[in-house]
């Protein structure tokens, strides 16, 4: 009998090794090192299941001579899911969809096979078929053309696929499934990438897309080597507290599309819904005018959306001033306070002043700089902005307001939301001056200040 190839993994980084050392000489971590069976002598190519011909053989071409044709996305029948994907699912993609346990992972992939009007695998090597089977009459009683197979041995899932024949496969999830080929546990580093591979090749040479299900660590990646989301054209992050009833869908990494696009859905007992309008969950329906809080007009992608800026500022009890932030950077807010006390003369340096984006989301636009700087001088001067009143526009050094990309964009949102004018700066260009909505344009905070305090 011929001897087992066995080799050494790093369980954090997924580095091989030739032999045991204390130390992983890649990511440096102690005492991570552990011994796996790599391959059997006798491996054998997938294709031996004969679940489909294999396409022929590639040979170099010119660029000139390679033919494009433009393939057929498959629609989800999820426009939230269609945008994060770049219009839907490519033929012959490999999906990854991380997130953190009960966030909605399988009842979000459980909902798209249930409503699809192609014929469609749901794999799960975690719930057992009468655990699905509740859970997609609460969803969809009514299912099309969704087959479920509990099993997490590969060349078995293969086996059902060649007598199925299905255009969609999903796995729930990849951590579960293991290869006769590889003679380690579910879930180990070469587990994973085995079976990944071989999905991967299965994707490929038939044009069936793959989507996975990926558990994540504590730390909040993807669980296995870092190779597993090199290997996969997407990788989707799917975010959210457990404890709220929204979710958001981003692209952390997409072949085939942006990967600046943004999902939001809300969990309900009958599955997660779409939400098409999100600023009906980032801006509060209180008609009452508190001081701190500012609209601002941000972008996520190709989507615009209208949030909330709320900011507190009151003495500080304790030596030191506190400055806390959710969903905003914490420098950022430390460099506007800056230029508050420089530029503008508010003194703040003695104040604890805290700042939170609303909904749970978190924002990295310099557009939103002068609704944090509203929202904090309404807070400190104890005055509210007008509930129809929105921002636009990037802080400076020097307190001067300057410009954003695609401001018409943001106008024609807030136009669209009912807002009486919107607050931009003085460079900014425009295609068009008869607007709707009231243009408001600033060139330095001390325009600000006057024109909603004074």
């Amino acid at each position: 009998m011929a001897k087992v190839k066995t080799t050494f993994y790093c369980q954090n980084c997924g580095t091989q090794h030739s032999k045991w050392q204390g130390q992983c000489s890649a990511c440096k971590e102690w005492n991570t090192l552990v011994e796996e069976v790599i391959q059997t002598p006798d491996k054998i190519d997938w294709k031996s299941t004969n679940v489909r011909e294999a396409k022929k053989v590639s040979r170099p071409l010119k660029i000139a001579e390679i033919e494009v044709s433009s393939e057929t996305r498959l629609d989800t029948n999820n426009s939230e899911l269609n945008r994060v994907l770049g219009g839907g699912i490519v033929p012959g993609s490999l999906t990854l969809l991380g997130g953190e346990p009960g966030i909605g992972k399988s009842t979000l992939l459980l909902q798209i096979s249930l409503h699809l009007s192609h014929k469609t695998l749901y794999v799960s090597g975690e719930e057992s078929q009468q655990q699905i089977k509740m859970r997609a009459e609460r969803i969809n009683p009514n299912p099309a053309n969704c087959y479920i197979l509990t099993e997490t041995k590969t060349q078995n899932i293969f086996k059902q696929i060649e007598a199925l024949q299905p255009e969609i496969v999903i796995v729930d999830s990849i951590q579960t499934l293991h290869s006769d080929y590889i003679e380690s546990s579910p879930g180990s580093i070469s587990q994973v990438r085995e079976c990944t591979a071989e999905l991967i090749k299965f994707a490929k040479e038939s044009g069936v897309p793959v989507i996975l299900i990926g558990h994540i660590t504590k730390e909040g990646s993807i669980a296995g080597p870092k190779v597993l989301e090199h290997m996969v054209d997407t990788v989707l992050q799917f975010e959210g507290d457990r404890n709220h009833v929204y979710r958001i869908l981003r692209a952390n990494k997409n072949r085939f599309g942006s990967t600046h696009e943004l999902g939001i859905y809300e969990m309900l007992g009958s599955g997660l819904r779409e939400v098409s309008n999100p600023s009906e969950i980032l801006i509060s329906k209180n008609d009452e005018g508190l001081s701190g809080t500012a609209i601002s007009a941000t972008l996520e992608g190709m989507r615009p959306l209208m949030i909330e800026i709320q900011a507190l500022v009151s003495s500080a009890v304790y030596g030191t001033p506190q400055r806390s932030t959710t969903g905003y950077n914490a420098k950022r807010l430390n460099m506007l306070l800056a230029v508050l006390e420089k530029r503008a003369g508010f003194r703040l340096g003695a104040k604890d002043v805290f700042l939170n984006v609303t909904g749970g989301i978190s924002v990295d636009d310099p557009a939103i700089d002068l609704a944090v700087i509203a929202a904090i001088l309404s807070s400190n001067e104890d005055i509210a902005i007008p509930k129809d009143i929105c921002f636009a526009a990037e802080i400076g050094l020097a307190g001067e307001i300057r410009p954003v990309p695609r401001a018409e964009q943001r106008i024609i949102e807030a136009e669209k939301l009912g807002f009486s004018s919107i607050m931009i700066s003085t460079q900014t260009k425009l295609p068009k001056t008869n607007y709707a909505i009231k243009i408001q344009k600033v060139a330095k905070i001390e325009d600000v200040v006057s024109y909603l305090f004074e």
